[in-house]
């Protein structure tokens, strides 16, 4: 049974508590949620939304020989690193989906990826769970070793601003501040891990497409998107840049089996759905935004890639 992992809460340094010390700080990595089990000498691995995604990362199986022959169940996140060795997060989608063996095996020579380990949830069989922070911490850096694409990233020593200011000087995606004193709450959204970013970004429902122009007239120009609410899927605007050629033709493949005839969200406005082509809002993408506007509307959003491994049920309005 995999244990579903503990989610963070979207936040801002004043979500910190003044005193620093009841804090762990940690970089925050732009990837996938893995939950990896090692039992019996073999390592798999299953994403937030229950999909297991061993088979497409097979030099990950490494794990099992990084944890001293024990069985365990841990949390991290799986990355793809540029030139620079930082996590890419648009490199990391060439590796998504891909499950034949020659697929998999070109893909790794092109775009090696790394599994950064930073909680641990079983130990030979047994919760530990209910450990703070720095019990569970100190179980994790004697139990996994870090070599190859198994890594347990240090956390970070100091206060949150010098850990923001590191992570923007890295070129990271933010911050994780964990409270000292926490539980690991499994499958739970919980305020005891703050995430805090130096970009806004939001997951969204792809609910439809429009046609575009010039060159882009008889394909997508634009997607439709929707973040889930109590009256249904919200239209949150449309996102039209950040697309290369080639991410539009895999787009289209991706929609074209979802076709339907009417929208799937409560309040498109008429101007925005008088050409749209309407798809089964199932699958999750990613944007960078400026702000949400009085209407609710992500303004100026760029798109970053598709979420497999989040269900649209998942997705939540990141404030």
């Amino acid at each position: 049974m995999t244990i579903a992992p503990m989610l963070a809460t979207l936040g801002s340094a004043a979500d910190v508590d003044e005193e620093d010390e009841d804090w762990a700080f940690e970089m925050k990595w732009d990837g996938i949620r893995a939950v990896a089990t090692i039992q019996d000498g073999v390592a798999s691995f299953v994403t937030r939304n229950g999909i297991d995604v061993t088979v497409s990362y097979p030099e990950l199986a490494v794990l099992a020989r990084r944890t001293k022959g024990r069985d365990v169940v841990v949390d991290g996140e799986i990355v793809a690193l540029n030139k620079q060795g930082r996590p890419d997060f648009g490199r990391l989608q060439q590796r998504m989906k891909l499950t034949g063996k020659s697929d998999v095996e070109a893909a790794m020579r092109n775009v090696p990826v790394r599994y950064l380990v930073f909680d641990i949830m079983e130990l030979d069989g047994r919760s530990v769970t209910e450990g703070n922070y720095d019990e569970r911490r100190a179980l994790l850096t004697a139990t996994v070793s870090s070599e190859g694409p198994v890594q347990v990233p240090a956390a970070f020593e100091g206060n949150l601003a010098a850990a923001f200011a590191a992570s923007r000087e890295l070129g990271l995606e933010g911050v994780m501040a964990k409270r000292r004193d926490s539980s690991y709450s499994a499958g739970t959204r919980s305020r005891a891990w703050v995430k805090i970013k130096h970009h806004k970004t939001q997951e969204v429902v792809i609910a439809g497409w429009r046609p575009g122009n010039g060159r882009r007239a008889n394909g997508i120009g634009s997607l439709l998107m929707g973040v889930p609410a109590e009256d249904g899927l919200r239209y949150v605007g449309r996102v039209g840049t950040g697309f290369g050629d080639r991410d539009l033709d895999e787009i289209a493949a991706h929609l074209a089996p979802l076709k339907r005839k009417k929208s799937p969200l409560t309040d498109v406005p008429p101007a925005d759905a008088r050409d749209a082509h309407w798809v089964t809002p199932i699958l999750v993408g990613e944007v960078e935004f400026a702000e949400w506007t009085m209407a609710d509307r992500l303004r100026q959003p760029s798109w970053r890639g598709w979420r497999p491994d989040k269900a649209a049920d998942q997705v939540v309005r990141e404030d």
